[in-house]
């Protein structure tokens, strides 16, 4: 049976019979599909449970290259910070050799992001334990926006491509709070197992200092506080983050931190670690109260 998509007002809807991500779409393989057996079945459940496990201890960390970032120097300082500075995730673009290069530095999850479903077998065979639809930003860039329709449609069909892989998706700050909540609502139901949030390319801060940090990750905070309180799976708060506001996005509810900018711009990579280190360490404390809070509901 098939459900009717509730109204949600969006951003301008992409035509299909004029779709301008192609160009930022490399071709991919055919996808041959196999029945997994019940032994492939176990151990694909315990391995999506080890990846996801910093969630549910409302403590992870993913530190993000950039989803366009195909700079091997760059990324591999990068996963070399996230690895050293304590991080428990890294997030890179959806390419099976930067897979490769990132697997033989550390031992952490790494997650793939891209817009295509079909580019995403590729990169699980080279080792990727987790998939991202999202990291939009570059997009925005250029003017392309995402609809709840568009990005719903992507959910499933990477869902029916790797019906097992560990999926996170982005919920983009294009929509009103509102519509974000709803569209959350809608993904997690589609078998989603972690939302993540955005918002700093739309904060433009007033101030310097800690104020202007706070006020660069409002968006991204408010839509962590508000989807955490309407989904059962755990929701990343991402985007325009730093060391002072990563235990803010605990305290409203995510139960974990994406951070790009504040690592990937940085030249070198022993500030890189630094950074990691910081933010991790600002996080540590916040996440054990609220695991010792959610242990006594």
């Amino acid at each position: 049976m098939t459900m009717a998509m509730p109204s949600i007002s969006t951003a301008p809807l992409l035509r299909p019979s004029h779709n301008p991500l192609s160009r930022f779409i490399l071709p991919s393989k055919p996808i041959h599909s196999r029945t997994p057996t019940r032994t492939t079945t176990a151990i694909l459940s315990s391995r999506k449970q080890a990846v996801l496990q910093d969630f549910h201890d409302m403590r992870a960390l993913k530190i993000i290259s950039g989803l366009r970032n195909l700079n091997r120097d760059n990324v591999k300082a990068v996963v070399t910070a996230a690895d050293k500075g304590g991080a428990t995730h890294v997030d890179i673009a959806c390419d099976p050799e930067l897979v490769r290069l990132s697997i033989a530095l550390t031992s952490l999850p790494v997650c793939v992001s891209s817009v295509d479903p079909m580019s995403f077998s590729a990169a699980v065979e080279a080792g990727a334990s987790m998939v991202e639809i999202g990291n939009y930003d570059s997009f925005y860039e250029s003017g392309i926006v995402f609809s709840p329709e568009q990005i719903l449609n992507l959910t499933r069909e990477t869902r029916r491509i790797l019906p097992s892989v560990p999926l996170s998706v982005t919920v983009p700050h294009t929509l009103s709070l509102q519509d974000q909540v709803r569209l959350a609502e809608l993904l997690e139901q589609e078998g989603v197992d972690v939302i993540q949030t955005e918002g700093g390319k739309c904060s433009n801060p007033s101030a310097s200092g800690v104020l202007g940090l706070i006020e660069k990750a409002a968006p991204t905070l408010a839509a962590a506080y508000s989807i955490s309180r309407a989904v059962e799976i755990p929701v990343m708060c991402s985007s325009g983050l730093s060391s002072v506001t990563a235990p803010l996005a605990i305290t409203a509810g995510a139960s974990g931190v994406g951070v790009g900018s504040a690592i990937n711009k940085l030249n070198d990579v022993v500030a890189m670690i630094a950074e990691v280190k910081n933010i991790a360490d600002s996080m540590s404390s916040i996440s054990n109260v609220r695991r010792m809070v959610s242990r006594e509901e």
